[in-house]
């Protein structure tokens, strides 16, 4: 073959149908995007991969400009912390009733288990009168901050599908978590730091695994990055032995080189999200360990927290939290592994081990909204706490047998979530029936509450879409009705 014809044939087989929609007349996408406007029709957001984080509105004004989520992952008890049942404590011990066993499914217990009562004290704090557990001293002294949500429901009964659907929605792998939704939709107001970032402690990585902060079909740019809160920030941040900053830039520059060609070439987005995440790494190596680095923080404020110099624990997270929400980070998300109180060993015990996660999260969560509002973010600053279902009303029990310590089994019917800052009302929305097992007043689902997110955010949760499988895909799920809480909203 002729070296022309080649050269033709060669550029025809690079062409694909993405290239005819672009380019044909002014663009198929051009022409659809008119016709939307012209009908008052919502457009959809327009990102430039090559600069995938450049700020842009929301559907209209927003009460909160970022996200800092708790997630405390395998679900802590509402029982022992928030949801006051004094009915419950009079039936501790008591056969539990077939109404309440009739139609439901269990992780664990089986049989007729019996009923267990609230194992902690609960007392009224603040000029709300908000019921707190005597586990959470330190929290229940800004609980005037705080929008205790007690109706929180879910169709999840297992950790990691639970998990995926509080996040992105769905309950199967392969969606966007909200923190890519958030970023995607808003971007960063810094570029030299990722737009959602994720920082665990607990031992352990969610059930859900790194599916709980993916892209999804979004760019993979807007995924979260996993960052450590103890030694490098993210592995490999520094340069090899030998290898300078000048050198790294030269070689990174000859790379994006080669990936503008292939763009060029093929046409596939994710090649310019791949030169767009190459570029924020770079820029990590200079702004990252500054921005992770809490000896900077004074003693006071380190001792606020409660940190722990060279662990990892979810004070040295809040503490970060707040220096990365400071800086521009668009979503931070926290997990906290290890409320699993099942009762069936010492640490999962909720006499034991629940203690101890409590202690690990009263006075970091406290610091963590006190330090925000007196640095003036914590107006702009939406802070949400919760896990992803609740604890049943019941002692948990193995194969019909009693155990020896107490715990309770998963119960997707009720469980509270806590909102902060951001446009949030202080108080309390929604409440469960007599022994804390449903949801019986203002039901909340987690697709409401990533509804009423978003419009904090600026947005309507039906017009953030991105189009895959033929549908105008969203967080809140195209399958499922979802609602703002408006009695959430200041």
């Amino acid at each position: 073959m002729e070296l022309p014809q080649e050269a033709f044939v060669a550029q025809h087989q690079h062409t694909t149908r993405r290239h005819f929609l672009r380019d044909c007349s002014t663009g198929l996408g051009a022409l659809w995007m008119t016709l939307q406007a012209q009908a008052g029709a919502p457009l959809p957001v327009i990102r430039d991969m090559a600069q995938p984080f450049v700020e842009l509105p929301g559907h209209f004004r927003a009460k909160a400009k970022r996200v800092i989520y708790l997630h405390m992952a395998g679900a802590p008890s509402q029982l022992e912390l928030f949801d006051h049942k004094p009915e419950l404590a009079r039936f501790d011990g008591k056969t539990c009733p077939q109404k309440y066993l009739e139609g439901k499914r269990f992780a664990f217990i089986q049989g007729i288990p019996k009923l267990l009562g609230p194992r902690y004290p609960f007392a009224q704090h603040g000029r709300t009168g908000a019921w707190v557990s005597d586990r959470l001293p330190q929290f229940a002294r800004v609980v005037d901050h705080v929008c205790f949500i007690k109706s929180l429901h879910t169709d999840q009964f297992n950790h990691a599908p639970a998990q995926l659907a509080m996040h992105t929605g769905y309950s199967t792998p392969g969606y966007p978590s909200m923190g890519s939704w958030v970023t995607y939709g808003l971007g960063s107001s810094n570029e030299n730091l990722p737009g959602f970032i994720v920082l665990l402690s607990g031992g352990k990585t969610p059930d859900a695994g790194k599916s709980a902060w993916g892209s999804g079909f979004l760019p993979s740019v807007y995924q979260g990055v996993q960052c450590r809160s103890k030694g490098e920030p993210v592995l490999y941040l520094g340069n090899p032995a030998g290898v300078t900053r000048d050198l790294r830039r030269l070689s990174l520059d000859a790379l994006n080189d080669l990936n503008r060609q292939a763009h060029q070439e093929v046409g596939d987005p994710e090649t310019l999200t791949r030169i767009a995440q190459y570029e924020t790494a770079f820029k990590m190596q200079v702004s990252a360990h500054e921005a992770f680095d809490i000896a900077r923080e004074p003693e006071a404020v380190r001792a606020a927290y409660g940190v722990k110099p060279g662990e990892e624990s979810f004070a040295n997270n809040c503490l970060l939290a707040r220096r990365l929400a400071e800086r521009g980070v668009r979503y931070i998300q926290l997990f906290h592994w290890g409320w699993d109180s099942h009762g069936a060993n010492e640490k999962e015990a909720l006499d034991v081990g629940f203690r101890g996660q409590c202690v690990d999260v009263d006075r970091p969560m406290a610091a963590l909204l006190e330090d925000l509002e007196q640095r003036g973010l914590l107006e702009d600053t939406l802070v949400v706490w919760g896990g992803e279902f609740g604890r049943t009303p019941m002692k948990e029990n193995r194969g019909g047998t009693e155990m020896r310590w107490a715990g309770r089994d998963h119960n997707p019917g009720a469980f509270t979530v806590w909102m902060a800052g951001g446009g949030v009302r202080p108080g309390t929305v929604g409440a469960t029936d007599e022994l804390g097992y449903e949801a019986v007043m203002d039901r909340v689902s987690v697709h409401d509450l990533k509804a009423t997110m978003l419009h904090l955010l600026g947005f309507d949760h039906r017009k953030l879409t991105y189009p895959f499988q033929g549908l105008d895909q969203r967080v809140t799920n195209v399958t499922k009705p979802s609602e703002v809480v408006k009695a959430i909203i200041a």
